[in-house]
């Protein structure tokens, strides 16, 4: 490991090419800095400075060495941060995985204020569906859940609060068979055509899909956007956030229907797991306890506004 007199030297004569400029911006004399580039050769046993110039030049081997000296004084200097961090209670990384039915928009105002605190915590978000969600926190996949959907599984040292309720309606395009058939709709006449539902992205298990009846064909869709623009677009019906579409459904873009069953709102968690709960996890479960933040992750963004 070189020294930051080393660095400043190799940097200096790089830049100058020439061992009278690199000592005055060095402020040391051209002995000083004559001497220490010789010795800087003998400590690596190599040919560091071409002298057979009229300027001062590095060797390729000169050039190996400063870039890589460099590289790692600001690795040992992330790796010192790191560890102050650690030591003053931050996490070096910190995983939230989110249910696809909340909106990665929501959250940005919330990411630009952790920011501000300068944790040096790296932030990794992603997303998962339906049963996917709780299965990341169980299988070590997420430190942090939010909006996870049904009551919450036996998972070791876990701990949650509701996020808040998600109310839905039962919408299809006006084109739809179903936009002029009488209500309520009953099971056997929404089971006769098509459902849109939303992919559970479990791996340990047969997947959940909201909406969809026994028998019922389906196509399944990546997210809840997807849903509703081919609901929108008259490929299927089923059960679509309320407050997402409200602007779609003012302007007839899509119709709400009355069901015989109709569906209970859904109650959303927030979850994680007590073992380990560091500052910026701390942080995280403080916003999402803040009544007006949950209110407008589960209430969502009218994109189609």
């Amino acid at each position: 490991m070189l020294s930051e007199e080393e660095l400043a030297l190799l940097d200096a004569i790089r830049s100058t090419g020439s061992l009278s400029r690199a000592a005055a911006r060095l402020g040391r004399a051209p002995s000083t800095i004559s001497h220490a580039a010789r010795q800087l050769e003998t400590r690596f046993d190599a040919l560091l400075f071409d002298r057979r110039r009229y300027r001062l030049q590095l060797t390729p081997a000169g050039h190996l060495l400063a870039d890589e000296a460099a590289r790692l004084m600001i690795d040992v200097s992330r790796l010192t941060q790191r560890v102050k961090q650690i030591a003053s209670g931050w996490e070096d990384r910190l995983w939230i995985v989110c249910d696809e039915i909340l909106e990665f928009e929501t959250l940005l105002p919330v990411v630009q204020a952790f920011d501000a605190l300068a944790s040096g915590v790296t932030l990794r978000m992603t997303h998962e569906v339906l049963g996917g969600t709780w299965e990341a926190l169980r299988d070590g996949r997420a430190d942090l859940i939010v909006g996870a959907t049904n009551e919450p599984p036996a998972i070791p040292g876990l701990r949650w609060f509701e996020l808040g309720v998600m109310e839905w309606v039962f919408a299809v395009a006006p084109r739809h068979p179903l936009a002029k058939a009488a209500e309520p709709l009953g099971r056997e006449q929404i089971a006769a055509h098509r459902a849109v539902a939303v992919a559970d992205s479990s791996h340990g298990s047969a997947g959940r899909a909201y909406g969809v009846l026994g028998g019922q064909a389906a196509l399944a869709v990546p997210g809840m956007r997807a849903k509703i623009l081919a609901q929108r677009q008259g490929l299927g019906c089923g059960w679509v956030p309320k407050h997402r579409v409200a602007s779609l459904l003012a302007r007839g873009e899509l119709i709400a229907k009355q069901t015989a069953d109709p569906r209970e709102p859904n109650v959303l968690y927030v979850a994680w797991r007590g073992d380990h709960e560091g500052r910026a996890l701390q942080w995280w479960i403080e916003q999402f306890r803040q009544a007006r933040l949950a209110r407008r992750l589960v209430d969502g963004i009218d994109a189609f506004a």
